[in-house]
């Protein structure tokens, strides 16, 4: 039984995981069923990834109590607001908002915890399973997991799509204090202890988990197993007429996925300024694409960009082929990672499907698994996110013509990203679980 609060039609690069492990476990012997939200308040939706989900597939789905997710983002930014409204009752509704924010730990999401445990009870009762897989975020879901394998003896996998961590810590709308902090310290603790393998999506990241469990007294291994992509996702497609170029001597950079502060484009933007103030006519042959949902301070940075001679297309999150066709009309991509703490453990998921593309990765991020990826596979060009000037050098030299796709000679070595020998590693974890208690 596989838990995933955020499942089909919810979108985003986190639900892809999910899907295609769905999708190919039954090529190594393994049938899935799915632990979903009815009613899941999330930003995203992309109903083409149901198409990768098995027919056959037993999904099974647990209303939450949670508002919907403009809801929560309005009460977020409320308690946060800076205008100068003021007064007892203002004062007094913005500490309620908070300390709900805070007793919700580990997410919100934990309001979906009583329905999931008792849907979650009902199937395990009516078919008969080998394990539990919990995904996260929502680190819910690794919760619920817990209490699954306790009432029911089933060997527990936890997945880490992000550590907790790190995603707590920069998480969009998060609230911590000392409070929150030390109940999701005895959370991690529980249900480190409670399981029988960890997987994280970066070796960085599964070190550091396996030192966590340790500490908990937990005997789990922790794995690796990157996220990836999906061949199938790239067969050979017409591109739809918005998206080609309509002006052929330009140099398009795309970037598709979400900008929050994990991911801030500021860096970038702080270059093209300085194009703009000594190089314009070279600047108006850059087209810059930012495909994927924003949040409202990156948003703010691209509104600088208006400002320059850069031509600057604005795309909201799109479905998962659309997005690839963005992909495909790039002269180079972008990946970007913030240089904050523990971002050298991070390696954005979008990655793999810009390595498998085999062209030029402009990487703005900090030393990190991330960049030697790239570097290994000679797929592309890093700088500090502090080089603006660096950056600046490296557009300027795309629009002189040094902009042609780097040659992919490494398709063999990137194949072991494909979405199905990843599967095939979970299933090996799967494999070699011990019998149910």
């Amino acid at each position: 039984m596989l838990i995933s609060y955020h499942f089909p039609p919810v979108g985003g690069a986190g639900v892809q995981r999910p899907v295609k492990f769905v999708k190919y476990l039954r090529r190594f012997g393994w049938e899935a069923s799915v632990l979903v939200a009815a009613n899941p308040s999330a930003p995203l939706s992309d109903e083409s990834l149901l198409g990768d989900i098995p027919a056959e597939t037993h999904i099974e789905r647990a209303r939450t109590w949670e508002p919907s997710y403009s809801m929560k983002a309005k009460v977020a930014s409320d308690t946060t607001s800076t205008t100068t409204a003021k007064g007892p009752r203002r004062r007094l509704a913005r500490a309620l908002r908070g300390a709900a924010m805070l007793a919700l730990q580990p997410d919100p999401q934990v309001l979906w915890l009583p329905s999931a445990l008792r849907a979650g009870s009902h199937l395990l009762r009516g078919i008969h399973h080998d394990a539990i897989l919990a995904t996260a975020p929502s680190y819910s879901n690794l919760v619920l997991g817990a209490l699954l394998k306790k009432r029911f003896g089933l060997p527990l996998v936890l997945d880490f799509r992000d550590e907790w961590d790190i995603s707590q810590r920069y998480l969009e709308n998060a609230r911590q204090n000392a409070f929150s902090f030390a109940v999701q310290s005895r959370m991690q603790r529980y249900i480190l202890q409670q399981a029988d393998a960890l997987i994280c999506t970066t070796k960085s990241s599964a070190r550091r988990l396996q030192d966590r469990a340790r500490e908990a007294g937990s005997h789990a291994a922790s794995t690796c197993i990157y996220n990836g992509f999906d061949e199938d996702d790239f067969a050979p497609g017409q591109a739809a007429a918005d998206i080609v170029k309509s002006e052929p001597n330009t140099f398009r950079l795309v970037y598709t996925g979400t900008l929050w502060n994990l991911t801030s484009i500021e860096p970038l933007i702080a270059a093209i300024e300085v194009l703009d103030a000594s190089a314009p006519e070279r600047l108006a042959q850059l087209e810059l694409v930012i495909v994927g949902r924003r949040t409202e301070q990156q948003e703010r940075l691209l509104d600088r960009v208006k400002k320059t001679r850069c031509r600057l297309r604005l795309e909201p999150y799109c479905d998962h082929s659309r997005s690839i066709a963005w992909m495909r009309s790039a002269d180079a991509l972008c990946m970007l990672l913030s240089d904050v703490e523990n971002a050298h453990r991070v390696v954005p998921a979008k990655m793999f499907e810009y390595l498998s593309l085999g062209k030029g990765i402009l990487a703005i991020a900090p030393d990190g698994e991330a960049t030697d990826i790239i570097k290994e596979h000679k797929a592309g060009y890093h700088f500090q996110p502090c080089d603006v000037l660096g950056i600046a050098r490296w557009l300027l030299d795309r629009m002189q013509g040094g902009w042609r796709t780097l040659p992919n000679d490494n398709a063999v070595k990137i194949a072991q990203f494909s979405r199905a020998r990843l599967c095939e590693q979970l299933v090996r974890i799967l494999d070699q679980l011990p019998m149910a208690l």
